[in-house]
């Protein structure tokens, strides 16, 4: 093998190897959801507890989950919950929408964060995992 070859082989397994470990693991999200079921519920049946019900979250605008009481904070937000603002919110709820009833204080580690919301994509309006 030559110099050229042997660097070129080199280049395509870190380029590999770098795309899983940034891969989403949504088993390991419902691990780190564990520490989200002491307020929040998601699947069929779900309900609002302490926090809203998270089934169908991704998608949906912040605020709008029926028969919870949100915060002014969170319904005048205008936050859409996609996996920017879900990154951003998981990590410092209180800087991501100020004035919100979540007393989380966040999930300090990105990982978990992209595991969890891998987790949540999982579940549709209907409550069903896909």
């Amino acid at each position: 093998m030559t110099n050229l070859q042997a660097y070129v082989f080199a280049a395509f397994l870190v380029a590999g190897s770098a795309g899983v470990a940034g891969a989403q693991d949504a088993a390991l999200g419902e691990k780190v959801f564990l520490k989200c079921k002491a307020c929040h519920q998601i699947g069929e049946g779900a309900k609002n507890a302490v926090g809203p019900a998270l089934t169908g979250i991704v998608g949906r605008t912040a605020g709008t989950y029926p028969g919870y009481t949100y915060s002014d904070a969170n319904k005048n937000s205008g936050v859409t919950w996609d996996v920017a603002a879900l990154k951003d919110y998981l990590k410092n709820p209180r800087a991501k929408i100020p004035g919100t009833k979540m007393i989380f204080p966040g999930l300090p580690k990105d990982e978990d964060i992209d595991n969890v919301i891998a987790y949540l994509k999982q579940f549709g309006a209907d409550g069903k995992k896909s």
